[in-house]
């Protein structure tokens, strides 16, 4: 059987919490598919966003990072996507902040399987004055993991993201495309619209609440106006309601502005959106509900 002449592979990105993996994911991917915040453990899920390139399809998984300080059922099957992810891809991206090395950085080790194609991508080169320090810092990081290749970057500014994405190309195997030329992601647009209100609640209220909710769309219904979306928030006590809503619903009203916005770029239509909460103790241990609310 003849080789197709197309490439095409999965790319894992991972990293400790909060390093910039999503960030790095919506660069090289071209599109915004996975939610970005300034607090740790904003990604959740195991999303997939495709970029096509000429005769080269790249199929990027952004992970949840690592987690150790918060125990939960939730945090335990985000582990378990990470782990599970790293053993199954083409090519590892592991993502370190310049000179920033941390007992999370050191965690990611063990996890790196032996002999992967691993590269080394340093981040946000561009907040590093004294260039020639990154070379000290690098050679510490390449004698703890035999990496394929080291990559510095910066994704917001997309310096080397091209450089990145070449290296990359290298590691793909022959195979077909799985994806259309012009596929984004694997994930449906109410899983993507989910996202973009739980991002709004990361990054407009409290450092604690985001971590105790979650978003289900309960119902899309389209017409010729535009999109209706009802959207429910699910809250583990019942003193996170009047948190969420905040004084005279203000931070609500935020939180559905914003994600309207962004929702209706994502659909290029009108969106009409409504989002209520409820309280549900507990969810995040409950495997049952856990898998009903989409967690793998």
């Amino acid at each position: 059987m003849q080789e197709p002449h197309t490439r095409c592979g999965f790319v894992a990105v991972v990293g400790r919490p909060n390093v910039g993996k999503s960030t790095l994911t919506n660069a090289l991917a071209g599109s915004k598919v996975s939610i970005v915040s300034r607090k740790h453990q904003t990604t959740r899920h195991r999303i997939h966003a495709v970029l096509t390139q000429g005769d080269h399809q790249f199929v990027f998984v952004d992970t949840p990072g690592f987690q150790t300080r918060h125990q939960s059922t939730l945090n335990s099957m985000m582990n378990r996507v990470v782990t599970q992810t790293l053993g199954q891809v083409d090519v590892i991206l592991h993502l370190v902040e310049a000179n920033k090395w941390s007992a999370g950085d050191e965690q990611i080790l063990p996890l790196l399987p032996a002999n992967s194609k691993c590269i080394l991508v340093i981040s946000k080169i561009d907040e590093v004055k004294d260039k020639n320090s990154l070379f000290a810092f690098v050679q510490g990081i390449v004698q703890k993991y035999p990496y394929e290749a080291v990559v510095p970057i910066s994704a917001l500014k997309g310096i080397q993201t091209d450089v990145l994405l070449s290296e990359i190309a290298k590691y793909l195997p022959a195979s077909e495309f799985m994806f259309e030329a012009d596929a984004l992601t694997d994930r449906p647009v109410r899983f993507l619209a989910a996202e973009l209100i739980r991002e709004k609640i990361f990054r407009l209220v409290g450092d604690e609440l985001p971590y105790a909710c979650t978003v289900v769309i309960e119902k899309w219904q389209q017409l010729d106006q535009g999109v209706h979306i009802n959207a429910c928030v699910i809250v583990e006590k019942e003193g996170h309601r009047p948190i969420l809503l905040g004084a005279g619903g203000q931070h609500m009203k935020r939180i559905a502005t914003e994600a309207r916005q962004d929702i209706k770029e994502l659909l290029d239509q009108p969106v009409f959106l409504e989002i209520y909460i409820k309280v549900r103790k507990g969810w995040a241990d409950k495997v049952s509900l856990l898998k009903e609310l989409g967690y793998e």
